[in-house]
């Protein structure tokens, strides 16, 4: 770490201290974009287990969270969409993982509440399905809402395009879905984005994450794969 700043090296330094296996780590990002592709990797080569993983997907296969299933690090997913990992298909149809699922909408609103520290909120989304199985309901004004706990976890691991050294971030476009708000939920924040910049250089109104959130930052290399590439044929 860099005097006086939250700059770390590497990921790995970045973590130092505050992986240990049983934790629930958020990880931000919406498919493949606006994921801590190094931080998961990181997470990986520490070999942290039975891990509690919030994230609205599972990576794919061989890559993101997809590589921490591979080496059978999670133990439970809270997710929204899994479509794209058939190893995660896998385990969870053989009952080796745990999976709470989600509503897209209510997952957020479940991140953005533990992080505005509201333990509960109700909701109409998923009321009558199986997602309110075991939930308490409420009638308000004659409709039916469903009990959604806030969440929180002990590391939120998340990824921006710009940072600097007190930590304050900003994100383009998808990623902005989902990394903000774990920013604020997670006990200890880690980001790693693709610049840091001097302090001061970010225009404080178009700033999305302060540095109040943020414990440590690192700047990273990104593969940024497509989840799903889909070409025109071009007609001779």
């Amino acid at each position: 770490m860099t005097s006086a700043s939250k700059v770390y090296t590497d990921a790995k330094s970045a973590l130092d201290g505050l992986l240990f296996d049983g934790m629930t780590v958020m990880s931000g990002g919406f498919g493949l974009c606006g994921i801590p592709e190094n931080l998961i990797a990181a997470v990986r080569d520490a070999g942290t287990k039975d891990l509690t993983v919030i994230s609205n997907n599972a990576g794919v296969d061989g890559f993101g969270l997809g590589m921490l299933l591979n080496t059978r690090q999670i133990k439970k997913m809270i997710s929204s969409y899994v479509g794209e990992n058939k190893e995660f298909e896998r385990q969870y149809l053989a009952s080796e993982l745990e999976l709470e699922f989600n509503p897209q909408g209510t997952l957020a609103e479940r991140i953005r509440a533990g992080g505005a520290g509201i333990p509960g909120f109700y909701t109409a989304t998923g009321y009558g399905t199986l997602v309110a199985e075991g939930k308490e309901t409420k009638d308000f004004d004659g409709k039916n809402y469903v009990l959604e706990t806030g969440l929180v976890a002990d590391v939120s691991i998340i990824k921006a395009w710009k940072g600097d050294a007190r930590g304050n971030l900003i994100f383009r476009k998808t990623a902005r879905n989902f990394n903000p708000m774990m920013a604020t939920a997670g006990k200890v924040c880690v980001a790693e984005v693709e610049e840091i910049v001097p302090v001061g250089a970010l225009d404080p109104d178009n700033i999305h994450t302060p540095g109040i959130y943020v414990d440590r930052i690192v700047q990273g290399t990104f593969e940024k794969r497509i989840e799903q590439r889909t070409i025109r044929t071009v007609e001779a």
